[in-house]
């Protein structure tokens, strides 16, 4: 059962969201998630710069607090006068405010060539927002300490609450399958497969908040970000824009592709081998093929090709086609996809005779803002077999572990926050990811045991037993509460119950009958 978090204070989206709220006869609702995300770059660049900054003079180097290269050295882009938020707000109630933001945002870009298409263009001047409403938002804005957490993806998260809280739907038609993965999620996934060093690659990276969090996972295991490199790739234009830009805001170097771009029909990596693999697809995606497409697509080959009634296995077998010889996937996907017949069935029996399928756990529902339904977390791995690798500086001695599939159930799991979202906690992260490697090492015979209502490591046989379901809850014992229950003397018990009940009913009926009686009027 998750955990109530009984905290009163109000969330960043949740504040965001009512400043702009605002705004609205000025703007349409659908442009908020815009103007403000552009507003909190501006914001977290200023942050950023002023933080470099007072190194610089705390550290006797203050002569060089207007020099580019010592900001550059440590990954901050350095920025003019007017690009610093203190001028934006100083400027707040000046009549060309947004003219002012809008300089502000291009000359950022014209100074820092990563940044290059990821900005808005005259977006504030061609909005004509009421200068009232946008200096109310811009004293909000002002209040967020953007480096409070640098292990939370603001842009991410404020992306995702607007999409959930306007039910948005861009151009692409992804819509509600558009997701901000939360923090915990990234977190679990990265303690899974470990990506220390080599190529991380997200096929579908939306703002990019998978690398921002796992950059973040690396650093707080004394990895270093510059011993892997991130390939990723996003269909929505806009969407697109926010992951450069939020990846270049961090100093986080990436090959997003030449555009955006549907990685179905254009595949921007094409001869990509990816080390780790970290997903969260949109879910049960209908209609990404047309009925005669990709049908001899070089990512299906061996397989079936998958229905274009929905993507999942799409998406999955794109990931397979891009793991690299020990590469290891983890990714999210919606229930549905565990057990699905037809193409699905084929394509999920041969991934398991092909010993790719490593774990399935099930997530807590409500973990995401824009939808309540329980998901689950894949982890595939190209080799299963019995090997030694050296991961940050650790020597792991795996078994072979080629006819198994180790399931976990979390759904009771986690701690509850802002009333209706569920997060797992740092402990159960930890106690997950060590149940898992210990099921992966030569030992797991003293360090692992299946325990019931959490984990089982199933084998082939057993799943052949099931019809290739990847179903939890068809493996993970679960203990019945009700075994120990006397029947007789518990319907004893209800037996009573009711007869009180139907008794009190009858007496409250005879005095009502009593009362019209007594004013003259029988019933």
């Amino acid at each position: 059962m998750a955990k109530k978090n009984n905290t009163k204070e109000k969330s960043i989206e949740e504040t965001l969201w009512q400043s702009c709220d605002k705004l609205r006869g000025s703007v349409e609702p659908a442009e908020y998630k815009h103007v403000v995300l552009g507003l909190i770059f501006l914001k977290f660049a200023s942050d950023k710069f002023e933080q470099r900054k007072k190194e610089l003079i705390e550290g006797g180097q203050e002569k060089y607090g207007e020099r580019k290269e010592f900001y550059a050295m440590k990954n901050v882009f350095f920025l003019k006068d007017i690009s610093r938020w203190n001028y934006i707000i100083k400027n707040a109630k000046q009549n060309d405010i947004s003219l002012k933001i809008d300089t502000a945002l291009n000359t950022i870009e014209k100074g820092n060539p990563s940044l290059k298409g990821a900005l808005p263009d005259n977006y504030f001047s061609r909005l004509a927002l009421d200068k009232t409403k946008l200096a109310s938002l811009l004293d909000t804005i002002n209040d967020i300490d953007t480096l409070k957490d640098n292990g939370q993806d603001i842009i991410g998260r404020v992306y995702e609450y607007f999409l959930g809280k306007f039910a948005l739907k861009e151009s692409s038609g992804k819509g509600k399958g558009e997701f901000y993965t939360p923090k915990t999620i990234v977190n679990l996934i990265a303690e899974l497969i470990e990506p220390y060093k080599g190529i991380i690659y997200d096929p579908c990276c939306g703002t990019g908040g998978m690398f921002v969090q796992s950059i973040k996972f690396i650093e707080n295991h004394q990895g270093t970000k510059k011993e892997v490199s991130i390939y990723g790739q996003e269909n929505t234009p806009t969407t697109y824009k926010l992951a450069k830009m939020n990846l270049a805001i961090r100093g986080i170097s990436s090959n997003l592709g030449e555009k955006h771009a549907d990685t179905f029909a254009n595949d921007q990596h094409k001869d990509l081998k990816a080390d780790y693999i970290m997903a969260n697809p949109p879910f049960n995606l209908k209609d990404w093929r047309g009925e005669n497409e990709l049908l001899d697509d070089p990512r299906w080959m061996g397989y079936e090709v998958p229905p274009k009634s929905n993507a999942n296995y799409g998406w999955i077998l794109n990931m397979v086609s891009k793991l690299s010889e020990n590469g290891v996937a983890g990714f999210i996907l919606a229930n549905g996809a565990l057990s699905g017949g037809g193409e699905e069935y084929k394509i999920r029996k041969k991934l398991i005779e092909n010993n790719l399928v490593e774990a399935i756990i099930i997530i807590p529902r409500n973990t995401f803002y824009t939808t309540d339904i329980s998901v689950t977390l894949w982890v595939l791995n190209k080799n299963k077999k019995q090997r030694t690798a050296h991961i940050n500086s650790i020597d792991k001695n795996y078994r072979n572990r080629e006819k198994e599939i180790l399931f976990m159930d979390l759904r009771r799991w986690g701690s509850e926050y802002e009333k209706k979202y569920v997060q797992l906690t740092e402990q159960d992260i930890t106690k997950v990811a060590l149940n898992y490697h210990n099921w992966q090492q030569t030992d797991f015979e003293s360090t692992y045991k299946d325990i019931p209502e959490f984990c089982k490591s199933a084998s082939f046989e057993e799943i052949e037993a099931n019809h290739f379901s990847l179903v939890p809850s068809k493996y993970i014992e679960f203990v019945d509460k009700d075994s120990g229950i006397d029947f007789d003397t518990e319907m004893k018990r209800i037996q009573k119950d009711f007869k009180t009940l139907l008794q009190e009913e009858k007496d409250s009926q005879d005095q009502l009958i009593n009362a019209f009686k007594v004013l003259g009027y029988e019933l």
